[in-house]
């Protein structure tokens, strides 16, 4: 997938907020964090549990089941019992709008 898709006004992502959505199938928590904007997949990599229902710390995620901690940024795994990074995406504003793509098939 190529293409960028909505996620939400910028106006309507509050500061500390998430927003989960579906881009191809493929499950994202996009963060906004003091007006910067990250996008991850929302599956830790230790098991398959939704990152976004974790809590956020500055640019970490932590798995609310196991504590495994993710940087938002490089989605690498910070913390046992996860070793395996998670994927994350490109985000931009355009008109007013927060969007995502998932790059990694391009």
């Amino acid at each position: 997938m190529s293409d960028w898709t909505d996620v939400a006004a910028v106006t309507d992502f509050l500061p500390g907020s998430c927003q989960r959505v579906e881009v191809d199938g493929v499950e994202m928590a996009v963060f906004n964090v003091e007006g910067h904007y990250y996008a991850i997949e929302d599956l830790c990599s230790h098991e398959a549990e939704t990152l976004s229902s974790g809590p956020l710390d500055g640019l970490e995620i932590t798995c609310p089941r196991h504590q495994a901690r993710f940087s938002l940024v490089t989605g690498a795994a910070l913390s046992p019992p996860a070793y395996e990074p998670i994927a994350v995406f490109p985000v931009r504003i355009e008109n007013g709008r927060v969007q995502v793509r998932d790059h990694r098939f391009d």
